[in-house]
This record gives structure tokens, C-alpha cells and sequence, in this order.
């Protein structure tokens, strides 16, 4: 495994990410730091490694489940901040679904974790129902819920900024 595509500089960060969208009996499973919103699950892609090859790795790492990438389904332009930096990210989402239906619950929440600078973030893993997604629930990126609802057959792109922190 190579590295993060992933810059830092003095004014902004650069991520390049993918992301699984995992449906199963009208509900979706995401991922959810502690202390912050629902997003889709994935992460960022390795220098000389396929976008597919990322998700089964980041499916495999954080879940312990085997993932076929089905299909991609949308391209995000995603502005958000970074600590103190403003970031922009690239990232493809890909419908996937469970090779075994036995390596993780259909159901309810279950625990896991991530590293990300060196650093151990715990996750909890939800199934979300469809219908909450259309009542309301926060899940990041935003602008990609609609999509996912009313489930394209196309490949979409979507511009997703959040407010970016000000430089002092």
C-alpha cells in the first residue's frame, strides 16, 4: 500500500477519496466518528491504487467485510474545512454490495475504527433507514442524499461547499 493522496500546505489541503454506498433491505450503512455527523463510508485512495481496490481495502480495515464494487454513481467536488485550512476533495462513489452477508450485522450499530494522520478515530457503523435519509438526517456530503434517494441511473456530479474557516 502506497500513500494517501492527500496534500497538505500552508494555505489548503488537497483529498483525493472514495466512497461505498452500501443498501441493503431500504437502508444504508454509514459511518460516524464520535462527536460528529453521519458520512459515507470509504477513504482516501493510495498512490497507484484503483478506486475499487480502496474501497474493498477500506471496506476490509474498518469493517472486516468483503465488498464488490458494483457501479460508479457520483463525482463530488467537496469544499470543506480542515482544522484551520480550507480543503478541497475529489471524491468517486461507487454502489457496492456485501460478498457475505455474514461479516458484519444487517441491523442496529456496531464499532470499529480508523487511522488518519497517525491518529485512531472510533467509528460507529449504522444502518439508516432510507426514510430517515428523506426526513432529514444530517449526512455528509449533503448535496449527495438526493441522488442517492431517488437513485440515478446515471453517473451525477455534485458541488458540495461548507463554510470554510477564515484566515486570522
Amino acid at each position: 500500500m502506497g500513500s494517501d493522496i492527500l496534500f497538505k500546505t500552508e494555505d489548503f489541503v488537497f483529498s483525493y477519496r472514495v466512497g461505498g454506498l452500501l443498501i441493503k433491505n431500504n437502508k444504508i450503512l454509514l459511518q460516524k466518528p464520535k462527536n460528529d455527523d453521519f458520512s459515507i463510508i470509504g477513504g482516501h485512495v493510495s498512490c497507484l491504487e484503483t478506486t475499487a481496490e480502496t474501497l474493498k481495502r477500506e471496506f476490509e480495515e474498518e469493517l472486516h467485510a468483503k465488498i464488490e464494487v458494483d457501479s460508479l454513481f457520483a463525482v463530488g467536488e467537496i469544499f470543506f474545512p480542515w482544522g484551520q485550512k480550507p480543503c478541497h476533495q475529489i471524491c468517486l462513489y461507487y454502489k457496492v454490495h456485501l460478498l457475505n452477508d455474514h461479516d458484519i450485522p444487517l441491523d442496529g450499530i456496531f464499532h470499529g475504527y480508523d487511522d488518519l494522520d497517525n491518529e485512531r478515530i472510533d467509528l460507529d457503523f449504522c444502518w439508516i433507514s432510507l426514510e430517515n435519509l428523506k426526513n432529514g438526517l444530517k449526512v455528509y456530503p449533503l448535496e449527495l442524499i438526493p441522488y442517492i434517494l431517488n437513485d440515478n441511473d446515471g453517473i451525477v456530479h455534485f458541488v458540495s461547499k461548507q463554510d470554510a474557516p477564515t484566515k486570522a
